[in-house]
């Protein structure tokens, strides 16, 4: 043998005459021993550990740096619906006072006292005031207050709280109670702002319009404003029907262009009326 000897597996075993040491075990190139299997299990599970030992630092790592933030959208969360639902219920609650108290003003039996009833009420918002105004200008109008329903309705339209519907009605109701004791062109002037594109009571106020019209004994001005009337695909059945009567009583001719009114009126009762 050679200076280093080999065994039948490739491995030395001495070298000069001596034994190698820590020479390896006897193991054959290229065979799977059990040896080798349990090294790698051992192995695997080491770094399964440390993979998990990191996972689990990072995660408190994580919750303790962030954390708070998720407490504090569950606080935020849980505290707005609380101050909601507590919203919700001072509302109800102001609302069953407010109507409590404007049935108790209602139950009083003269009207000049349902209107002190009604005035000593103090409303919660712009909008449980403005219907508080509407029940007081009633109320005014039965005690035969008109110019002090006249100024209620008016606070009402003046007031940039209220919703807009609820000014246009208080201006338009305003309008219709000042009646010839107002010049005509101060209720022109008012009710050509209300007859506008877009507002709520604009044939309402044409109607009007139409009726100063017939004040003034422009009966053609009149039948032109009732004739816009009837081919406004807004107008209602009623409107309908007053305009169809005013314009045969005026001695015009309806025009109902491709509509037609759900029921005719009866031209003749409005004529001998309008005669008499």
């Amino acid at each position: 043998m050679g200076l280093c000897d080999v065994d039948a597996g490739w491995m030395p075993t001495h070298c000069a005459g001596k034994p190698l040491a820590g020479s390896l075990p006897h193991v054959k190139r290229g065979a799977n021993s059990r040896w080798d299997r349990q090294d790698m299990s051992d192995t695997d599970s080491f770094i399964d550990e440390v993979n998990d030992e990191v996972r689990r630092d990072r995660f408190y790592y994580m919750l303790k740096r962030y954390g708070w933030i998720a407490i504090l959208a569950v606080v935020l969360l849980v505290g707005g619906a609380a101050w909601n639902e507590l919203q919700k219920s001072q509302a109800r609650a102001e609302a069953e006072a407010l109507g409590d108290a404007m049935f108790a003003a209602l139950a009083v039996q003269d009207s000049e006292s349902r209107v002190a009833a009604l005035e000593a009420i103090e409303p919660g918002s712009a909008q449980s005031g403005a219907l508080l105004g509407f029940l007081t200008a009633a109320q005014q109008v039965q005690a035969e207050d008109i110019p002090g329903a006249i100024e209620t309705l008016n606070t009402i339209g003046l007031n940039s709280d209220v919703p807009s519907i609820y000014r246009e009605i208080a201006q338009f109701k305003a309008v219709t109670l000042q009646g010839t004791d107002t010049p005509v062109n101060e209720r022109r002037l008012l009710l050509d702002a209300l007859a506008q594109p877009g507002n709520s009571l604009r044939l309402l106020a044409t109607e009007q319009l139409a009726l100063i019209d017939i004040e003034e004994n422009n009966a053609t001005a009149a039948i032109d404003r009732y004739q816009m009337i009837l081919l406004d695909a807004e107008v209602t059945t009623d409107l309908q029907q007053r305009a169809l009567q005013v314009i045969v009583a005026l001695g015009g001719e309806p025009d109902m262009g491709s509509a037609a009114p759900a029921a005719l009126p009866d031209v003749s009762d409005a004529v001998g009326a309008e005669s008499n």
